[in-house]
């Protein structure tokens, strides 16, 4: 379980970012989407019989370490919530979008899986630039980047925007669909301006780029944007604050945020735990982190959940984002 990890609370874990980035220490950093239950670690003091990442350019996988059996071929069921379940929390973020509290929610859900997969197998395994395992407790198997901190710059990559990559003309019909655009739109103008609160020079450098993702049912295709902007010199010694303002991600609540976050609060029949929080390394001089999507949870009784959604406008078809939010059920095994 992850009670025996040195978990803490935000202020005390902005302190410690403050002060090893101050220091020049390299630390990991695990936070949960409401940014109560934090871990800011140097990461020889992380046990690997616990905790386990692998990230471009950091992992504190051992050296050595066999990884286990490949699952050749595998149970996967997924057994999500029905759409009149659905409907109704998709009907409260609906009434609030009409009546202009907010301009984009990202309403998710948990669906029950009967798999034999072990969380192991999927982190050792699965095919994604961002991988955690907390042993006994949830996997991750990221693609989204949140920040990225690099020679004083500060760079974010919103990802808004899925379709199946194997449907005719897909890469045209998702960069034509009207409300993907608007939902993206919306999404890279919050980062940008979340950005704004510590950065100068914010600006768009790439807008709109397609990559495509590769899971057990076949492809799908991920929209996403690039903003950067300028950090102030001594942005290593506030590394705690700064990260913290941005918090939670935009691209996993939506706009304006703080009224967002409590209507997902409304809509929403769980609690999101760590999914949709944000995990990252900091080598002492810059700085890599990943939102907490794709996500499965084993529940104290050994059952499994996924935990995934999509983004919401005023334009959303309640069964087109129940069929989305099921699509993004998935693993990407290789």
């Amino acid at each position: 379980m992850i009670d025996t990890l040195s978990f803490c609370g935000r202020e005390e874990a902005i302190t410690r970012m403050n002060c090893f980035g101050s220091e020049g220490r390299p630390f990991f950093f695990l936070i949960d989407y409401i940014a109560e239950k934090c871990l800011v670690e140097e990461p020889h003091r992380l046990p690997s019989s616990e905790l386990l990442f692998a990230f471009p350019g950091a992992t504190n996988v051992p050296q050595g370490m066999p990884a286990t059996p490949h699952p050749r071929s595998f149970r996967w069921e997924p057994c999500p919530m029905s759409f009149e379940e659905y409907r109704r929390g998709f009907d409260i973020v609906h009434r609030h979008l009409h009546g202009g509290n907010s301009f984009l929610v990202n309403y998710t859900c948990a669906t029950l899986v009967d798999t034999d997969l072990t969380l192991r197998q999927v982190f050792d395994h699965a095919r994604a630039p961002y991988r955690l395992w907390v042993n006994d407790s949830f996997v991750v198997f990221s693609p989204e980047i949140f920040v990225r901190i690099t020679d004083g710059f500060i760079y974010s990559h919103p990802m808004k925007g899925t379709m199946d990559a194997t449907l005719p003309d897909a890469r045209e019909r998702l960069l034509a669909d009207p409300k993907e655009a608007a939902e993206h739109a919306t999404i890279t103008d919050l980062i940008r301006n979340d950005l704004s609160r510590f950065a100068t020079e914010v600006t768009v450098t790439c807008y709109r780029y397609l990559d495509e993702l590769h899971t057990h049912r076949g492809p799908l295709l991920q929209m996403s944007s690039e903003i950067r902007g300028r950090l102030p010199e001594d942005y290593p010694s506030q590394l705690g604050d700064l990260f913290f303002s941005l918090l939670p991600a935009g691209s996993i609540t939506g706009a304006p945020k703080p009224r967002t976050v409590q209507i997902i609060r409304e809509a929403e029949t769980y609690d999101r735990g760590f999914y949709t929080g944000v995990t990252g390394y900091f080598d002492g001089r810059n700085l890599d982190s990943a939102v907490l999507i794709r996500f499965l949870e084993q529940q104290p009784d050994g059952t499994k959940v996924f935990k995934s959604g999509g983004g919401i406008t005023f334009r959303s078809d309640a069964r087109n984002e129940y069929e989305e939010m099921k699509q993004k059920v998935y693993v990407p095994l290789y």
